[in-house]
C-alpha cells in the first residue's frame, strides 16, 4: 500500500481537543516505514504532554489494522517531543519514546479529591458500570462533590447510560500541560475513554497502552475538589487491575455482583486481588445487584430469579460490609439506555441506591 493512500486512511483519525482535525492536517504523522511484514507509524506531539495521547495511537493502530491488507501488521510508535525544537510539523524519528510517558504524569489533579473508590466486579454482566452511574448520582444528591472516571476501556458505558453520548470534553492549558475537563451533568463530573472513540469503533490496545490510557483517564483531568472519585473498573482481575492500583492512590472499592453462585465465586477472586499483599486496599462493601425481580405494577412482590441473599451470605464469609441490594426493575434498563439514571427517580431502585450511598459514605467518612 502506497504512503499517499495509507495518508488518506489515517485523515479518518480525528483529534477531538482541536476542533476533531484530522491527524495528517494536523502534521502529527511524523514517519511511515515499512519493515518486512510490519508497518510502522510514528505520531509526533506538541513539546508538552498531550492529554489524549493514548485515543490517538490507539485509533491510529485501529484505523491501520483496518486497512491493511490481510497478512500485515500495523505497529503504531507514538513519540512525544518534549524538545522546543521537536513536536508537531517536525520530524519526530528516532526521538526516545520514554520520554513524557505516563510516569512522567504527577498527582496535582487529585490533590483536592477527598476519596477515590474503585467499583469493580469479579466478572462481567453483572450490571456494575449501572450501580456506578446510579451510585455517583446517588452521592450527588445527597449533596456530595461527585466524580466518575470510566475506566473499562474496552466496553466503556458511561457517555450511553449518562447521555452524554455526543458531547465531548474540553481541554484547558495550565502552564506547561494541558488537562482534560470533564463533562458535567446530574451534578456529577463525567470522564470516559468513550469520549474520545467514534460510535461503534473498536479500541485494539494491548494491555500496556490500556494501562497508559487508563491512568491518563484519571491523573489528567481537571477533577477540582470532590468529595468522591468513583473508578469504574474493568471486569475481573486481569494486569490492568493490578497496574491501576498501584499507580493511583485508590482508597478502597466496592465490590458488585449478583446472588448467581457464579457470580459469587468470583467475588471472593476480587475480594483476594484488593487485599493482596501489593496492593492492600480495602474493601468497603459489597453491592448485591439483581437481588430479586419486582413488576412496575406490583412492587411489594419480590421474585429471587438468580437466587436468595446470596450476596448477604458472601459478605459474612468474606467479613465484608453488605452495602445494599438492588431489586431488578424494568425501569433500570430503560433509564440506562435514555441517559437518565435511574437513582435520579423515586422508585425502589432509586431508594436502594440513596441507602447504599449513605452507607458508604457513613463507612468511609
Amino acid at each position: 500500500m502506497e504512503q499517499t493512500e495509507l495518508l488518506e486512511h489515517l485523515r479518518e483519525v480525528c483529534h477531538p481537543g482541536r476542533g476533531n482535525k484530522d491527524i495528517v492536517s494536523l502534521g502529527m504523522v511524523q514517519n511511515i516505514e515499512t519493515e518486512g511484514n510490519t508497518l510502522r507509524v510514528t505520531l509526533g506531539f506538541p513539546k508538552h504532554r498531550d492529554p489524549l495521547t493514548e485515543y490517538l495511537v490507539g485509533a491510529t493502530r485501529a484505523c491501520l489494522v483496518r486497512h491493511l491488507p490481510e497478512g500485515v501488521n500495523g505497529e503504531v510508535r507514538a513519540v512525544v517531543v518534549e524538545e522546543s525544537e521537536g513536536g508537531v510539523g517536525n520530524d519526530a524519528k528516532g526521538r526516545s519514546k520514554g520520554k513524557g510517558n505516563i510516569a512522567d504524569l504527577d498527582f496535582s489533579q487529585l490533590e483536592n479529591v477527598r476519596h477515590i473508590i474503585g467499583i469493580a466486579s469479579g466478572k462481567g454482566g453483572v450490571g456494575k458500570s449501572t450501580v456506578a452511574v446510579n451510585l455517583a448520582c446517588a452521592l450527588a444528591r445527597l449533596g456530595y462533590k461527585v466524580g466518575l472516571a470510566d475506566a473499562d476501556v474496552y466496553g466503556p458505558s458511561v457517555p450511553v447510560m449518562t447521555g452524554t453520548e455526543d458531547m465531548a470534553p474540553g481541554a484547558v492549558q495550565e502552564g506547561p500541560r494541558e488537562l482534560i475537563v470533564p463533562l458535567e451533568k446530574f451534578g456529577v463530573k463525567w470522564m470516559s475513554v468513550g469520549y474520545f472513540a467514534e460510535k461503534g469503533q473498536a479500541l485494539i490496545w494491548r494491555g500496556p497502552m490500556a494501562c497508559n490510557a487508563l491512568k491518563q483517564m484519571i491523573l489528567q483531568v481537571k477533577w477540582g475538589e470532590l468529595d468522591f472519585l468513583l473508578i469504574d473498573m474493568p471486569p475481573g482481575t486481569g494486569d490492568i487491575h493490578i497496574s491501576l492500583l498501584q499507580d493511583i492512590p485508590v482508597n478502597g472499592a466496592v465490590i458488585v455482583t449478583t446472588p448467581q453462585k457464579v457470580a459469587l465465586a468470583d467475588v471472593e477472586k476480587g475480594v483476594n486481588m484488593f487485599r493482596n499483599p501489593n496492593i492492600n486496599r480495602p474493601i468497603f462493601g459489597i453491592v448485591e445487584n439483581m437481588a430479586w425481580f419486582t413488576p412496575r405494577e406490583h412492587p411489594d412482590e419480590k421474585y429471587y430469579i438468580f437466587g436468595r441473599d446470596g450476596g448477604i451470605e458472601m459478605a459474612k464469609e468474606l467479613d465484608v460490609e453488605l452495602l445494599g441490594q438492588v431489586p431488578l426493575v424494568q425501569g433500570i434498563r430503560e433509564c440506562g439506555d435514555s441517559g437518565e439514571p435511574a437513582a435520579l427517580g423515586s422508585g425502589p431502585d432509586a431508594v436502594a441506591f440513596a441507602q447504599i450511598a449513605d452507607k458508604l459514605a457513613a463507612t468511609v467518612e
